[in-house]
This record gives structure tokens, C-alpha cells and sequence, in this order.
């Protein structure tokens, strides 16, 4: 399957790298703004097609994919571009600036008939399986509190500094807090609070988060842009605990029980860069004429998207 890449920067140089190295995927053609820029990415990571516009590269017939790799400010206009060319996307995280704009994404995608996913990639990875089924087994009892962080320093990048380009916390970092929280505890929330500390530039630096669920459980969530964390997972039950490592890409599950002794310990399988389990679903719901993703189905990225502004309604 013959797969163009919208946009050059930095998320884009890592696609390619992962569709370089997959067996199936076809990095065919890239398109930027600059046809210097999309010839300067296509020679780097060896891809047969460059172009000067996004619109020329959704016009070639060969184009069977298109992954948007642009700012999230972006984002809906571009799926929408895709869309009206009836080209299947795969568009990064976080999905749009809001709800409304994946409400309408979700209207055009019924109307097209064209595949539609976000490249959330932790919904797509088997650590999401593993982390469901140690919590299942019952290896640290009834669990009642989640926490997760993600915080990287990032004030140099201009995307996220610069609120036109929907910057920030939130949709950067923030947005993977949240998705772990929905991945794990579901969406049964009854109240939320949140604050954030905004910067000069008016995007919000850092954000902490609390998701009351109607059961009694809590996810506290915190992100960031000014510092690494440890961007740890941790699922607080009655007999123990559960921490996964990275909450961004998981590397490990391990249980430990009341005394913090290890009871458990599961790596997760060997992986190219963690993306290429995104696109292989991808490839083999357009075989069979899906138009969503099974992982990442469209009601979960409104949900998401709705989720967020609830937050942010939360700072005013």
C-alpha cells in the first residue's frame, strides 16, 4: 500500500523511518508547503515523490494513504482536503483544536464514505492489552486511583508556543494523560477539575487534571512543557500497585504488592519505533472497507476532543 505523508517536520521524519522499515507499507510520496523542504525530507528518507503542494500530492491516483503530520491547528482542514480527494487519512494527535471541528470531521467522513482514523498510537500498541489484563487479573486487588504524567521540555518548538498553532500542554502532552485515563478507567466521568499556568505567549505551560468517575474512582493527570518527567502510570489498588513506564510509548508493567516488593514484571514485544502498529491497522481496515479505525474509532476522538474542552472550560 503506496502511503504520502502530509507534511515534512519532525513527526513525519519518524513515520518515514517506521515505514522504511516495515515490511507491507510503501512510503511512496511526501508534500510540504516548500518543494525544496519535501525534496530535502524525500532524499533523507528515500522517498520517490516530492511536491510543492498538498493539493498535487492528493491528486496523484497512487496515493492509496495519507498520514498528516502537520500542526494540530491544522489538522481539520487537512483531513477535510484528504477527504474531498477521497483519500483515507491517518492523522496525528491530537485529532483537531476541538470537538466541534472532529464533529465535523465525523459528518464528512459518513457523507465520503472515506476512511478516517487518529494515529493515537497508544490505542493501537499490545501494551494496552497487557495493561488491561494485569489490572483484570486482580494482582493488586480493587484499584481506585490512577495517575499519570507526561511533561517534556518543549518551549523551543515554535508549535507550541504559539497559540495560532493550537500550542500548548493540553494538545501536545496532556492529551496522552487523558487518553491513558479513557484507555483504562472509561469515560463514566461524573465531574472534572483542572488548572493550568499559561505562558507569555497565552498556551497553557503546564496543567493538572482530576477526573472524578461515577464509581468513586479518581485519575489525577498532570503535563507539561517546561521539564522532563518521569512519565510514569500508576494504578493504586487495595493490595498494591501497577506502574507502567511511559505512558507516552509503555516499556514495562509491574505489579508490586502493599510492601513494594515486585510481584510482576511484563515487557512489552520488541518494536520498530511504536508507529507502525497504527498504520498496519490502518492497512488492514482499508483491505476490508472499513472507514474507521477499530482501535481508535471515530466516537472515541469526539469523545476525546470533547473531553478537552472541559478542561480547558475549567480555566476560565
Amino acid at each position: 500500500m503506496k502511503i504520502g505523508i502530509l507534511g515534512a517536520g519532525t513527526i513525519a521524519s519518524t513515520l518515514a523511518e517506521t515505514m522504511n522499515r516495515m515490511k507491507n507499507a510503501e512510503l511512496y510520496a511526501v508534500a510540504s508547503r516548500s518543494i525544496d523542504k519535501a525534496k530535502s525530507f524525500a532524499k533523507r528518507h528515500c522517498v520517490p515523490k516530492a511536491y510543492g503542494s498538498y493539493e498535487e500530492m492528493l491528486d496523484d491516483p497512487a496515493v492509496n494513504l495519507v498520514y498528516i503530520a502537520t500542526p494540530h491547528s491544522h489538522h481539520a482542514a487537512h483531513m477535510k482536503l484528504c477527504i474531498n480527494h477521497q483519500k483515507p487519512v491517518l492523522c496525528e494527535k491530537a485529532f483537531t483544536f476541538n470537538a466541534k471541528e472532529a464533529e465535523e470531521i465525523v459528518t464528512l467522513n459518513k457523507k465520503k464514505k472515506v476512511y478516517v482514523a487518529e494515529a493515537m498510537w497508544t490505542r493501537y500498541m499490545p501494551s494496552r492489552k497487557m495493561i488491561d489484563d494485569m489490572i483484570a487479573s486482580g494482582v493488586v486487588g480493587k484499584i481506585h486511583t490512577l495517575t499519570a504524567n507526561l511533561s517534556y521540555n518543549i518551549t523551543h518548538k515554535e508549535r507550541i508556543m504559539r497559540p495560532e498553532l493550537a500550542g500548548g500542554a493540553l494538545l501536545d502532552v496532556g492529551v496522552y494523560t487523558l487518553n491513558f485515563a479513557l484507555m483504562h478507567f472509561g469515560n463514566e466521568i461524573e465531574r472534572i477539575a483542572s488548572c493550568a499556568k499559561m505562558t507569555d505567549t497565552g498556551v497553557d505551560g503546564q496543567t493538572t487534571i482530576t477526573l472524578f468517575y461515577k464509581d468513586g474512582r479518581v485519575a489525577n493527570l498532570t503535563s507539561g512543557i517546561y521539564a522532563r518527567s518521569d512519565r510514569k502510570g500508576i494504578f493504586y489498588g487495595e493490595n498494591g500497585y501497577i506502574v507502567v513506564e511511559n505512558i507516552n510509548n509503555p516499556q514495562s508493567i509491574s505489579a508490586y504488592d502493599s510492601e513494594d516488593k515486585l510481584i510482576e514484571k511484563k515487557k512489552v514485544p520488541p518494536q520498530i519505533t511504536g508507529y507502525e502498529y497504527e498504520i498496519e491497522e490502518c492497512m488492514s481496515q482499508l483491505r476490508i472497507g472499513e472507514t474507521q479505525s477499530e482501535s481508535m474509532p471515530l466516537e472515541a476522538s469526539v469523545e476525546l476532543m470533547k473531553l478537552m474542552d472541559k478542561v480547558r472550560a475549567c480555566w476560565k
